[in-house]
């Protein structure tokens, strides 16, 4: 959740490592936005099942040879 929430930050900012006057400000909106994602995460319901990561890979692979086929 972390790393998400530094990618969002870094690039909201505009910058990938802040100057010393706004570090503070950085990580604490990098915690922010972490703490509020995993809020949020914590907070969704669904019926539907888990995804399996190689089901669903296999799927795209089987997709993409279909879309990308030579005649």
């Amino acid at each position: 959740m972390h790393d998400a929430a530094l990618q969002y930050v870094r690039k909201i900012a505009g910058t990938t490592k802040p100057s010393k006057a706004n570090e503070e400000a950085f990580n604490d909106a990098v915690q922010q936005i972490a703490h509020t994602t995993q809020h949020l995460l914590d907070h969704l319901s669904t019926t539907a099942p888990p995804k399996n990561r190689e089901e669903e890979a296999l799927k795209a692979r089987a997709r993409a040879a279909k879309r990308y086929a030579t005649a």
